[in-house]
């Protein structure tokens, strides 16, 4: 079967900042080596300083490599025309704080020359999807900063793009808006799209990516599917219905003659995750 051409193919990518006398002054990217596919969800992750968005702007063709190659859409990142189909959400959004929030979207379709008919209903449907239709006549300089990251996002989808890349797209927000923006995410991989999200917010990573890389330092120290990542073989998990204490004890005797006296057993109750736990009880609160 023929290999599908990656969205994103990084080969020895390389990163160094110099001085005004040409003087290396440090090295932010060391030979990355990096495929993203199409339709994947993929996590950039890294500590401050580590290269992110050091990648993130040779990607966007704001940076030009010192070594090594990038391609992205099977192209330069440098070229216009494909520059066209990629989305982009910056960590901060400088938007004009005196346009509205329909406003900001129609300049920004307007810079992609899209057809009027097609910008308007395009931005009627983005200000539906981010939730911020019943504030699409209120000026941008009212927004808070959950609000303008959600019009960030909205920006950043205006064009209808093949790849989009996502700066911290839920920073600022609270829960049920991090949890609308990630299934808005899993609802962009269903349609084909390519999403690379950088965050410092790991469990919305855990629950949107498909696969992360992790850099430090400028280099590139894991690579993978969540899966196999945070996969723990030494150790095994069962999950059944509510038992009964006899037949936990059973089951504990049962274990120690198996698998030997000095086996570590801990039995409890699994427990939900926090922002589940919070948007349950703040939708069910707002139903009674």
């Amino acid at each position: 079967m023929e290999k599908l051409q990656a969205v994103v193919d990084i080969r020895a990518l390389g990163k160094v900042f110099r001085n005004f006398w040409g003087r290396p002054i440090v090295a932010a990217l060391t030979r990355l080596e990096l495929e993203v596919a199409r339709g994947e969800i993929f996590g950039l992750l890294g500590p401050n300083g580590s290269g992110k968005s050091t990648t993130i702007k040779l990607l966007l063709g704001l940076l030009h490599p010192s070594s090594g190659s990038a391609r992205v859409l099977g192209g330069s990142p440098r070229d216009v025309r494909l520059k066209a189909r990629v989305g982009y959400l910056p960590e901060d959004s400088p938007f004009y704080p005196h346009l509205s929030a329909e406003e900001t979207l129609r300049f920004y379709g307007n810079i992609f020359s899209l057809p009027k008919k097609v910008l308007r209903e395009r931005v009627t449907e983005l200000l539906r999807l981010v939730g911020l239709q019943g504030s699409r006549t209120r000026l941008v300089g009212e927004f808070s900063k959950g609000m303008l990251r959600r019009l960030g996002l909205a920006q950043s989808l205006v064009n209808d793009p093949d790849l989009l890349i996502l700066d911290e797209p839920t920073a600022g927000m609270d829960p049920i808006g991090t949890r609308e923006v990630k299934d808005l995410l899993l609802d962009l991989k269903r349609r084909g799209k390519t999403v690379i999200l950088s965050s410092h917010l790991l469990a919305d990573v855990e629950d949107v990516c498909d696969r992360v890389a992790i850099l430090h330092e400028g280099r590139l120290e894991a690579l993978g599917s969540m899966e196999s990542l945070l996969a723990d073989d030494q150790r095994t998990q069962i999950t059944t219905d509510r038992l009964s204490p006899p037949t936990i004890e059973a089951l504990i005797a049962l274990l120690r003659e198996r698998e030997g006296p000095k086996i570590k057993i801990l039995i409890g109750s699994p427990s939900a995750r926090l922002e589940a736990f919070f948007i349950k009880t703040v939708e069910g609160g707002a139903t009674q």
